[in-house]
């Protein structure tokens, strides 16, 4: 950028963005509240993003699973909410990822400059801190959308549900279920005066593979939810109603019910959604949603498949925009360079939405700030 300007100075630019104190909160704000509008999002979805790294003091570096490398590396992992439709899609709002041993590197953490109050939280946890804070900004009004890395996890849907927020997460096909009729009773334990049990069901749990197995392909429904590049995406589906399984399941329904005394053992149900194409043993791909029960099965599968959009997002971001390329060491650094490049981002995304002719009052020549002229 310096060397396009004619006053351009290379070493401000730095500074700007490793080492000045203006705060990247009202920015990401301004961009997420003038492209929601005209994204339109279907979803709001859940992703993260990493970035390999040699040495120890970029923040958050450790040696972790790296998606970009497909193994364990050095590297820094974000968390982010895309506002996504068919058509558009936009990075909301960002969250750095710090492991465990940031918390007590003293050394690091001053180096790297890393707030007293920024510390390890579990990436699902980041993300509903996102979605809180996308909630007070008015933006957290669609359903949400999350790979199985997300989705599996049975407290963030609870959280998720406790919001109010309707989801579609993938979930892995031995996430075991019971059927949504299935009630647990309350056995009275031997020996202890006639107290009560743990809550249990009379019949063992299986996995979502196996349900959906038993129900057979003669369950399966037909449905195009879009077109593609190449014509309409068609596939098979079964949708049928479950209730989650297993310790973490029974843990989550019980904090979410205020402890054991106020739970009365039974797990929310919630709508599997499974994909199993014709030329294929066994289903391939699974979902746990929410959304009201009478929900159209292509609604459904639409947001379940909504998640390609994100691809296109982080291609762009890296390959387009430089996200993964920060040499920077600091806390501060790292965030404005990511809402640096998620502005370029949203002002790439306003152009392609934007008609080919902006006129006066097209968004792409609109200001952002009011006019100083009197």
């Amino acid at each position: 950028m310096a060397s396009r300007l004619a006053d351009g100075n290379e070493q401000n630019l730095q500074r700007f963005v490793n080492q000045s104190t203006w705060d990247p909160v009202p920015v990401r704000r301004r961009v997420a509240e003038r492209l929601t509008p005209l994204v339109n999002p279907d979803a709001l979805v859940i992703d993260d993003v990493s970035f390999p790294k040699d040495g120890r003091m970029s923040p958050g570096v450790a040696p972790q699973y790296c998606g970009a490398l497909g193994k364990q590396a050095n590297c820094q992992v974000a968390v982010s909410v895309h506002a996504v439709s068919d058509t558009a899609s936009v990075p909301l709002q960002w969250r750095l990822f710090l492991p465990k041993e940031w918390d007590q590197d003293v050394r690091r953490r001053r180096a790297a400059g890393v707030p007293d109050e920024a510390r390890h939280r579990e990436k699902w946890r980041l993300a509903l801190d996102i979605l809180d804070e996308l909630a007070e900004w008015g933006l957290a009004d669609r359903p949400v959308v999350a790979d199985a890395g997300y989705g599996q996890n049975h407290m963030l849907r609870a959280e998720l549900r406790a919001r109010g927020l309707h989801y579609v997460t993938a979930v892995r096909g031995d996430i075991s279920a019971h059927g949504a009729a299935a009630v647990p009773h309350t056995p009275q334990r031997a020996g202890l005066r006639g107290a009560p049990g743990l809550p249990r069901y009379r019949e063992p749990a299986r996995s979502v593979k196996e349900l959906v197995m038993a129900a057979g392909r003669r369950s399966l429904r037909r449905c195009t939810w879009r077109q593609g590049s190449r014509g309409d995406m068609t596939r098979r589906f079964i949708v049928m109603r479950v209730r989650p399984a297993g310790v973490a399941a029974r843990r989550a329904a019980r904090e979410r019910a205020g402890g054991r005394t106020a739970w009365d053992g039974t797990v929310p149900a919630e709508t599997l959604l499974a994909e199993w194409p014709p030329h294929q043993p066994q289903p391939t791909n699974y979902w746990f949603t929410n959304l009201p029960a009478d929900t159209g099965l292509r609604r459904l599968v639409s947001l379940a498949k909504i998640r390609w959009r994100i691809e296109h997002d982080y291609r762009e971001l890296k390959h387009g925009l430089g996200l993964d390329h920060f040499e920077g060491r600091s806390w501060n650094g790292w965030h404005h360079h990511v809402t640096l490049v998620s502005a370029a981002h949203a002002f790439l995304t306003e152009q392609r939405l934007s008609p080919k002719a902006p006129g006066p009052a097209s968004p792409s020549t609109r200001s952002s700030t009011p006019s100083r002229t009197p």
